[in-house]
């Protein structure tokens, strides 16, 4: 007699606590393995492949494509034993991507197809697996749970009937504004509906809905009897707003902050970049100069564990930086920063960066950091106070880089000025460590040979 077990949506990490089933990768009545990925989910922050901790028969789908669930809530279930031919009836006990206990299956190829005769669901999805055994069916058509078996194509999240759009983010952005997808013409191949339809049309939206109309909308009332819009905290604002107010919460934070004469170190990065090879961002300089830093003052490369009343000072340092995308703020990790030469760093801010605004960073890639670094110049300012990134015990924050007068060698000169600024977790060290770091960083920006003396 086989055994039904249910898998449950996991913790994706991050603080998130729901996820949109994106793209079902398995059938009811299909045989699974350990380890196989059986559906594709979307967080706040990354699109992620779950794959399923037990090898058996799938009995039912719970939710259909576009549906959000909750961490916790039911995803599927599985019939292992002796009747559906799968020989691994235990659970890995695993649940995120590329973390399986043996070798991972081999991976299918799946083709997205939206054309009509596939939305009724009677095609597969390009699976190259053999049906189950009839045994097998007979066992999951007797399992408690079993339903009908899900439409394993749902080309849009929002209505019923066959519409031209492939991309998940592209369904989701008319999704959470409510826009009816049958009602665009795409401008992509063969009517295809992309990104910019959807935004074409929410202008247009916008537009009317500023407009004056006979019947103004209804503002919705807020606990001090003012008008004004409610926008519901969810998603990923929901998790950096959550990871935020813990951060505040747990950790007795302090800044500081020092100019800097960013001039030199600026003519250093014109210079290697005028040689031939890759070009060198300046944030893999700062990333550099952090990771000395951190060498030099260890105790910024650590997190408190407060049940234990311990200081745990961590061997190696994972980089983290802040990426402001159009699904919001996340803060992907470049892990062993500290063994990485300035090309390498170069490389991998490059590929997290395309990664953060694809929407396909993974789990591995938003946890872990020790240390973050915050290149809000970017935005135009000069300085901030940043908030420590939770479990954290430091970030670093850098300013714009702009023309200042300055005192140079004795005389005013208009040099490149740079601010920056530390917040600290005062639980690990005091203002003379924290001071010290920021001094360093600081000659290094301003003679970039103090780097070099130091490695």
């Amino acid at each position: 007699m086989a055994q039904v077990l249910e898998f449950k949506l996991p913790d994706l990490g991050e603080g998130l606590t729901e996820a949109v089933i994106v793209t079902w990768l398995v059938q009811v009545g299909e045989v699974v393995a350990i380890d196989q990925p059986v559906v594709e989910v979307e967080t706040a922050k990354a699109m992620v492949e779950v794959p399923c901790p037990y090898g058996g028969v799938v009995t039912a789908r719970f939710g259909e494509e576009g549906t959000e669930l909750p961490v916790g809530a039911p995803l599927l279930t599985v019939a292992v034993g002796e009747a559906t031919t799968v020989p691994e009836a235990e659970g890995s006990g695993n649940v995120l991507v590329g973390y399986g206990t043996g070798t991972p299956p081999a991976r299918r190829r799946r083709v997205r197809n939206t054309a009509p005769e596939r939305a009724n669901g009677s095609a597969d999805r390009g699976s190259t697996r053999e049906p189950a055994p009839h045994t097998a069916l007979a066992e999951a058509e007797k399992a408690p749970h079993a339903q009908v078996p899900a439409s394993p194509t749902s080309p849009t999240l929002l209505t019923e009937g066959p519409v031209p759009v492939i991309s998940p983010l592209v369904r989701r952005l008319a999704r959470d504004n409510d826009l009816d997808l049958r009602g665009l013409s795409g401008s992509g191949p063969d009517g295809l509906i992309l990104r910019a339809d959807v935004e074409d049309a929410l202008r247009v939206g916008a537009a009317r809905a500023a407009a004056p109309t006979l019947a103004p909308r209804t503002p919705a009332p807020t606990s001090n009897g003012l008008s004004g819009t409610r926008v519901p905290l969810k998603g990923i604002r929901g998790a950096v707003a959550d990871k935020l107010s813990r951060s505040r919460r747990e950790i007795p934070d302090a800044t500081c902050w020092v100019d800097a004469d960013a001039t030199e170190l600026m003519r250093a990065r014109t210079a290697m970049n005028a040689a031939a090879g890759p070009r060198i961002s300046l944030l893999a300089l700062l990333a550099r100069i952090c990771t000395a830093a951190l060498a030099r003052h260890p105790e910024l490369n650590s997190y408190v564990d407060a049940e234990a009343r311990e200081i745990v000072q961590l061997d190696h340092v994972h980089l983290g930086f802040a990426a402001q995308t159009e699904r919001g703020l996340v803060v992907p990790v470049v892990r062993d920063a500290h063994a990485r030469d300035a090309e390498s760093l170069t490389a991998e801010f490059a590929r997290l960066t395309e990664s953060a605004h694809a929407g396909t960073l993974t789990p591995t890639d938003l946890t872990g950091g020790t240390f973050t670094l915050n290149n809000y110049g970017v935005f135009g300012v000069d300085g901030s106070t940043p908030i420590i990134n939770h479990p954290e015990a430091a970030m670093l924050g850098v300013g714009r880089i702009t023309p200042k007068p300055w005192v140079h060698e004795g005389e005013l000169a208009v040099r490149q000025v740079v601010q920056l600024s530390l917040t600290f977790d005062h639980r690990v060290c005091d203002g003379g460590t924290a001071g010290g770091f920021l001094r360093y960083v600081a000659d290094c920006v301003e003679q970039p040979t103090v780097l070099l003396r130091t490695l």
